[in-house]
């Protein structure tokens, strides 16, 4: 494999073109993991987020921390405030989220304030995972809203892309030193 330079991550996956005609949780899963590529291709953390009302997308989004030097800039932050703009209200109670990865504690929070019906992920994430993962916010008694969670949709795949992110960001690192 040839020298990679810093900015020159190259994303060894390509995009998935789900039939329109099955709109389930794979098929949402997958536009989110098409997100999550257009991150990898960014250098960003490759992770995706769609969120979906009566069964069409109103917002898709990446993580874009590093090209806006924000830290909040997290693909569910950014997806919930598209949403939220679109159907011009906060309460996000009649929509399902669909997230490459385990929601952080910031952005599960997000997603109980905003009251997402629904969130679905991918990869759990058993260090900084908030929905089952490190912890489960949903299950706090005292919470007035509590979502409905589904795991593990589409996770191969979406773990693939995140190992390959992180092992070719090492190896720029070893090569850097």
């Amino acid at each position: 494999m040839p020298s990679l330079q810093q900015n020159q991550i190259e994303c060894p996956f390509e995009k998935k073109f789900p039939s329109q005609l099955k709109r389930d949780d794979s098929f949402f899963m997958k536009l989110a993991y098409n997100a999550a590529i257009d991150a990898y291709r960014k250098n960003e953390v490759p992770i995706g987020a769609v969120m979906v009302r009566e069964s069409e997308v109103i917002a898709c989004a990446h993580n874009e921390v590093e090209s806006t030097k924000d830290p909040t800039a997290h693909a569910e932050i950014l997806a919930i405030t598209q949403a939220a703009n679109q159907i011009g209200d906060w309460r996000l109670s009649d929509c399902t989220l669909y997230v490459t990865k385990e929601p952080c504690p910031m952005c599960a929070g997000a997603a109980i304030m905003a009251r997402i019906h629904r969130l679905v992920y991918a990869v759990p994430d058993p260090k900084m995972g908030f929905l089952g993962g490190a912890l489960d916010i949903s299950k706090t008694q005292s919470l007035n809203h509590h979502p409905q969670i589904s795991r593990k949709v589409l996770e191969g795949d979406c773990k693939r892309l995140l190992s390959s992110f992180f092992q070719q960001k090492r190896m720029v690192a070893k090569e850097g030193s």
